[in-house]
C-alpha cells in the first residue's frame, strides 16, 4: 500500500466528540430537506441548505450558527448547484452522503468505498465537522468512515486536518471560491510542492503566487515575524508544533483560547487570512494574512533580484548582479531579473583568487532549496564552496543546511525575520566591498579625530569665556549650498536660512524620549524614526531622528528644516526646533496624538470615528494647507509626497500636512520643473512626474485626487486591484463613473442619504484631480471652490492616469509599503502592483 503523508492543521481542544442523536444527525431513514437544518450539540455550527449573496442557487454547507455571522466554512456540492428549492441530503445504506435536486438527480456524493451498515449515522460535531460513522458492525463498531475535514473547501477550522497524498495533486488542498456569490472552484488554491522540505504555496492557476518558505519545526522561515499567524508562536489564537503520529507527519495548530471562534480562509483574491470573531464589534477581525505587502508576491523582482518593500523602487539586483534588460528595469518591469556581472572562478586554474560568500542578513530564502541535514554552519559553507554548482547557502538552526544550485528566485528582505543568506560571488566583487569598508573606516576615524579636536577647542573656549577673555560665539545659521544636484531646490533669490528656530541639545531629546526607547516609537519614515517625547516643562513633542545609515537623508533633512521653518498655517505641522549633534540630525515637531490619517482611514475600527462631517473637514483642511503652499506663502512650494500617512491629525482630528523632505521651492514666475531624481510614493505620483520627472502644483493636485478617492471610498490605492479588469482604484472609480454607479464605491459608513450628494461630489472632484494630463487638472483654488460649491456645475472628468496595474500575475491583495518615501533614481513609467 502506498503511504499517505498527512499534514494536519489542528487546534488542541478537549478530546471526545459529543453528538445529539435528535437534532444533529442523519440516518438512512432520516433525511434533511431544504430548508431544514441540523445544529451541532454545542449550537456553534449549522448544516443545511443556503444560497450565497446575489445568487438563487442552493448548496449544502456548514456555517456558524450565529445570527451575525455570514461565513460558510464547508460546501458539499460547490461545483454542482441545486437550481430549485427542493434539495435533499440523504445517507444511503452503503454509508455515502448524497445530495439530490428536486428532480431526484444526484448532484453530489461522498463516494467512499469503506464498509458501512444500515445503522450508519451522519453527525455534525461540535467542531463543525460532518462525520459518517458505521455503527453496530462486527468489523467497525462506531468507526468513522467519512469526514468532511478530509475534504476541505476554502477554510481550515480548529481541530481540522487535511491530508497531502503524494499520489494526488498537492496544489489543491484548499481551493478558493470563484467569487463571493459562487463557491465553485476558483483560480487560487493552497498546497505544497514538496513533502521533504515542507512549505505552503498559494497557486494562481498553475503559477505560484505566494510562498511561506520552509517549515523548520517552529516557524515558516519565509514569513515576517508577527504577533499572530503562520510565522511564529501565536499569542492569542494558538501555536504550531510538529509531531510524528503513527508514521504520519502532523502539523499541529494549538488553540490558545478554546472559546475563540477562528479559522483560516483562502479568499477569492488570493490571500490566506486568519480570522477571529470579535463579538463586541460583531465582525470578523483579521489577525494575519498573506500576501501582506508588495514583496510577498512570488518572484516579484525576478531571478537574482531582491525585493525590499520599504525602498523605492522596491526591486534591486543582488550584489554582483545587474539587470538583464536595463531599459525594462528602469521602466519598473523587473520580471526578467538580473544576471551575474563577473563569472565565478570555481574549478578554474587560472591563478586568480577563488570565490567567496557575501552575507545578506534577514532574507526570505529563495525557492528550490536543497536540504543537507546534520551539518554545522561551517560544514554547510564548506559543502557549498567545494561544489561548483552551489551558488548560495543558508543555515537555520533547526533545518540546518540549505543550499541552492538553481537561479535564485523569490528573494526578499524580511527584516525583522528571515535567515542570513550567503551568496557566492567572484573575489573581485567581494574586494570592492572590502575597499568600501576600508574607506568607511578611514572616514570614521578621521571624523572622530575632528570631533576630539573640536571638543578640545570648545573646552578651551569655554574656559577662557568663563574668565571674561572671549566674546560669545555668533549663532550659526544653517543654509543650503547652491551646489545642489537639483537646480530647483533653491533659486538665487530664494536661499533660505533658519531664523528664530530653537536648536535643542541632544541630551534634552535623549531624556525626553527615554533614550529613544522602543515604547516611544511612533513610526518609521523614509529616512529614520519618529519618537514621542516629553520635555521638562511637560510639553509633548514628536522627534524625527534621521537614520545614520541614510546616505540621502541629510539633504532631505536640511531641505525640510529650511522649508518648514518659514511656513505658518493651521493645516501644516509646526516645527518647534532641530538638533544637529555629530552624526545626529533631528527635527522636533508638535505632537499629534491621533498620529496619521492612514491609521484611521484604513483601520476598520478607527474608521468608524470618521463620520462624513469629519471626513469633509479633513479634506477641506488638507486642501487649504496645499493652497497655502502653492499660492499664499511667501515661498511657492511643491510638496511631492502628499499621501494619507503624511497627513497628521491633532486631538480634534484637524489635519496637518507633514514631511517636507521631498518638497521643492519654485521661483515667483515658475510653473514647472524637471528632475532626474524622482522621489515620492508609488500610487500617489502623477504620470508626468513618475514617467518624465516633470513636477508642478498639478503633481500635488494629482496626489490630492488619489487622497480624496481614498477618503471617500475607505480603500487604499496601493492595496486595491480589481482582478477582473486589472484595474487600480483610480481605474475602478473611472469605470464606475462611466457606468453612472460611482455611489457604489463610497464607503457605506458615510454613504447615507443626507450626505450622498456631497460624497459623490467629492468623488467627482477627485476624478478631476487625477486626470491623465496635467493641463486638464484644476488648481488648488479651483478645487476648493468646487468642494464648497462656489462652483456648482462641475465638468466631466477625463480618463485618469494609471488606471491599470501592470503585472498580470499580481492579485487583488495588491499592497504597497508606505512607511518609506525615498529616492528613486530611475524614471518610473508604470506603477507596479503587489
Amino acid at each position: 500500500m502506498i503511504p499517505v503523508y498527512a499534514f494536519f492543521l489542528l487546534y488542541i481542544f478537549p478530546l471526545g466528540l459529543e453528538f445529539c442523536s435528535a437534532i444533529n444527525s442523519i440516518t438512512p431513514t432520516q433525511f434533511l430537506k431544504d430548508p431544514e437544518a441540523i445544529v451541532s450539540n454545542n449550537t456553534l455550527f449549522r448544516l443545511g441548505f443556503f444560497s450565497p449573496s446575489d445568487s438563487s442557487n442552493r448548496y449544502v454547507g456548514i456555517w456558524y450558527n450565529h445570527p451575525s455571522i455570514k461565513e460558510v466554512i464547508w460546501v458539499a456540492n460547490r461545483n454542482n448547484p441545486i437550481t430549485d428549492s427542493n434539495g435533499v441530503l440523504k445517507l444511503s445504506v452503503d454509508g455515502n452522503l448524497q445530495v439530490f435536486n428536486g428532480r431526484n438527480q444526484t448532484v453530489w456524493s461522498s463516494n467512499h468505498t469503506l464498509h458501512a451498515s444500515k445503522f450508519s449515522v451522519a453527525q455534525l460535531s461540535d467542531y463543525g465537522e460532518l462525520l459518517v460513522q458505521a455503527s453496530n458492525t462486527s468489523s467497525k463498531n462506531g468507526s468513522t468512515i467519512w469526514q468532511s475535514f478530509r475534504h476541505p473547501v476554502d477554510s481550515v477550522l480548529p481541530n481540522m486536518g487535511f491530508v497531502l497524498d503524494p499520489n494526488s495533486d498537492l496544489k489543491r488542498v484548499l481551493q478558493a471560491w470563484r467569487s463571493f456569490s459562487d463557491p465553485s472552484d476558483g483560480r487560487f488554491s493552497i498546497g505544497t510542492n514538496s513533502l521533504d522540505l515542507f512549505q505552503l504555496i498559494i497557486w494562481d492557476g498553475d503559477r505560484p503566487h505566494w510562498r511561506s518558505g520552509p517549515w523548520n519545526g517552529n516557524i515558516f522561515i519565509g514569513t515576517r515575524y508577527h504577533n499572530t499567524g503562520f510565522g511564529n508562536i501565536l499569542v492569542n489564537t494558538g501555536s504550531f508544533t510538529q509531531d510524528e503520529i503513527g508514521g504520519m507527519s502532523s502539523l499541529v495548530f494549538a488553540g490558545a483560547n478554546e472559546t475563540l471562534m477562528s479559522h483560516y480562509v483562502l479568499t477569492n483574491k488570493g490571500t490566506i487570512e486568519q480570522r477571529w470573531w470579535d463579538d463586541s464589534s460583531k465582525s470578523w477581525r483579521i489577525s494575519w494574512k498573506a500576501p501582506d505587502n508588495v514583496c510577498d508576491t512570488y518572484g516579484k523582482c525576478g531571478e537574482f533580484g531582491n525585493c525590499r518593500p520599504r525602498s523605492s523602487p522596491i526591486c534591486s539586483c543582488l550584489k554582483g548582479f545587474e539587470p538583464k534588460n536595463k531599459e525594462e528595469w528602469k521602466r519598473g518591469n523587473w520580471t526578467r531579473g538580473c544576471e551575474r556581472r563577473v563569472q565565478l572562478k570555481c574549478g578554474k586554474q587560472d591563478g586568480s583568487k577563488q570565490d567567496g560568500f557575501l552575507r545578506l542578513k534577514m532574507m526570505k530564502v529563495p525557492e528550490n532549496a536543497e536540504k543537507m541535514t546534520g551539518m554545522s554552519i561551517d560544514q554547510c559553507r564548506s559543502a557549498c564552496l567545494t561544489n561548483c554548482s552551489c551558488i548560495a547557502y543558508a543555515y537555520d538552526i533547526l533545518i540546518t543546511c540549505l543550499t541552492w544550485s538553481q537561479n535564485l528566485i523569490d528573494v526578499a528582505d524580511l527584516s525583522p525575520g528571515g535567515v542570513d543568506l550567503y551568496l557566492r560571488l567572484a573575489q573581485s566583487e567581494l574586494s570592492n566591498k572590502l575597499n568600501v569598508k576600508a574607506i568607511v573606516a578611514v572616514s570614521v576615524i578621521s571624523g572622530l579625530t575632528l570631533v576630539v579636536v573640536a571638543a578640545v577647542i570648545w573646552f578651551m573656549w569655554r574656559r577662557c569665556r568663563s574668565r571674561g577673555n572671549v566674546p560669545p560665539l555668533p549663532v550659526t545659521k544653517f543654509h543650503k549650498k547652491k551646489e545642489t544636484p537639483d537646480p530647483f531646490v533653491f533659486g538665487d533669490k530664494s536661499q533660505v536660512t533658519i531664523d528664530d528656530l530653537e536648536i535643542i541639545k541632544f541630551e534634552k531629546l535623549d531624556e525626553a524620549t527615554d533614550s529613544f526607547h522602543q515604547k516611544n516609537l511612533l513610526g518609521t519614515g523614509g529616512f529614520g524614526q519618529v519618537y514621542k517625547g516629553k520635555l521638562e516643562d511637560g510639553q509633548e513633542i514628536a522627534v524625527k531622528r534621521l537614520s545614520r545609515a541614510s546616505g540621502q537623508g541629510t539633504e532631505e533633512f536640511m531641505n525640510e528644516v529650511a522649508l518648514i521653518s518659514k511656513l505658518q498655517h493651521r493645516n501644516l505641522v509646526r516645527l518647534l526646533g532641530c538638533c544637529v549633534d555629530g552624526e545626529e540630525r533631528m527635527l522636533i515637531y508638535e505632537y499629534m496624538p491621533n498620529k496619521s490619517l492612514d491609521a484611521f482611514l484604513f483601520d476598520p475600527e478607527k474608521r468608524k470615528c470618521l463620520d462624513w462631517q469629519t471626513c469633509f473637514n479633513i479634506i477641506e483642511g488638507v486642501c487649504r494647507g496645499l493652497l497655502y503652499l502653492h499660492r499664499d506663502s511667501r515661498l511657492k512650494i511643491i510638496h511631492r509626497d502628499l499621501k494619507a500617512s503624511n497627513i497628521l491629525l491633532d486631538k480634534n482630528l484637524n489635519p496637518k500636512i507633514s514631511d517636507f523632505g521631498m518638497a521643492r521651492i519654485f521661483g515667483g514666475n515658475q510653473d514647472q520643473a524637471s528632475t532626474q531624481r524622482v522621489v515620492g510614493t508609488y500610487g500617489y505620483m502623477s504620470p508626468e512626474y513618475a514617467m518624465e520627472g516633470h513636477f508642478s502644483e498639478k503633481s500635488d493636485v494629482f496626489s490630492l485626487g488619489v487622497l480624496l478617492i481614498e477618503i471617500v471610498s475607505g480603500k487604499k490605492n496601493n492595496n486595491f486591484w480589481c482582478r477582473e479588469d486589472s484595474l487600480s482604484l483610480l481605474g475602478y472609480a473611472w469605470k464606475l463613473w462611466s457606468e453612472d454607479d460611482i455611489i457604489s464605491l463610497v464607503d457605506p459608513s458615510i454613504s447615507g442619504a443626507p450626505f450622498q450628494a456631497e460624497t459623490v461630489r467629492c468623488m467627482h472632484v477627485g476624478l478631476l484631480c487625477v486626470q491623465q494630463l496635467a493641463k486638464d487638472r484644476p488648481n488648488m483654488s479651483t478645487v476648493i471652490s468646487m468642494l464648497v460649491r462656489d462652483i456648482m456645475d462641475l465638468p466631466n472628468p477625463k480618463q485618469p492616469g494609471f488606471i491599470q496595474r501592470q503585472t498580470a500575475s499580481d492579485t487583488g491583495s495588491y499592497q504597497m509599503s508606505e512607511q518609506t518615501s525615498s529616492t528613486n533614481d530611475v524614471t518610473v513609467t508604470a506603477l507596479s502592483p503587489r
